[in-house]
């Protein structure tokens, strides 16, 4: 059926350990997405209401309508079909923590900001991140929750290549953390990720940054397999 597949999509080539990356632009699906709401559930539903301003309201329906299209047919099942909850919270055990379909049979991530929606699909543990560049203000202000060492490298550049440094730093963190389950409640500057062309070995996630739109950064983390490499960057993902 076509409400089943998301249309119009843009197909970035994942990394090791991931299962299939979803970009889309909310313009291009706002539409369609508006009209298959019913396929999101109450809780869902609730929440795209909640909303005040149409941009916010469109970027979540395009978010969960595609989200809901891509784990139904991983799944073979109807999108509204597709059951969602959380696990507890990485930090106090509230049932806030990383969204999951009962038992992980996959798992998935998902994130929006200012007209873009980047899904990821995966058999372990995964997070993505897709965010603007920051103007030098925020850049300036924010950084200063960073690592010490990424804080170093930030104010090692020129004042105006921070902003983009600083949106691939903030991409790699917020996407290990939405893997880990730790989510924001975990201070910024306890993990290192680096501002570099290459995000930093880790020795239990695979960090990638991806391509993106001009004036974004995105990137993804997944757990490792014993088979992955540790010692090695992967490059930067995409068409």
């Amino acid at each position: 059926m076509a409400t089943d597949t998301p249309t119009g999509h843009e197909q970035l080539t994942p990394p090791p350990g991931v299962e299939l990356l979803w970009s889309g632009r909310v313009r291009d699906h706002a539409e369609d997405a508006a009209a298959h709401r019913h396929l999101l559930d109450a809780g869902e539903a609730a929440r795209l209401l909640a909303f005040h301003r149409d941009t916010d309201r469109d970027a979540f329906a395009v978010a969960h309508v595609a989200l809901r299209r891509l784990l139904g047919e991983r799944l073979g099942l109807a999108p509204e079909s597709v059951t969602l909850t959380r696990e507890p919270c990485a930090n106090c055990g509230g049932p806030h923590g990383r969204p999951v379909v009962p038992g992980n049979p996959v798992h998935f991530s998902l994130s929006h900001t200012a007209g873009l929606v980047l899904i990821a699909l995966a058999g372990a543990p995964v997070g993505v991140d897709v965010e603007g560049v920051p103007d030098r203000g925020t850049t300036a202000e924010v950084a200063t929750q960073l690592h010490p060492r990424e804080r170093t490298e930030l104010a090692s550049l020129p004042t105006a290549e921070r902003p983009t440094a600083f949106a691939r730093c903030w991409t790699r963190k917020e996407a290990l953390l939405k893997a880990t389950g730790a989510g924001l409640n975990e201070e910024l500057s306890l993990t290192y990720v680096g501002t570099g062309p290459q995000p930093a070995a880790n020795a239990d996630w695979l960090l990638s940054d991806l391509a993106t739109d001009p004036g974004h950064a995105a990137a993804v983390a997944v757990r490792r397999h014993p088979s992955m490499p540790r010692s090695r960057n992967q490059p930067r993902t995409g068409d």
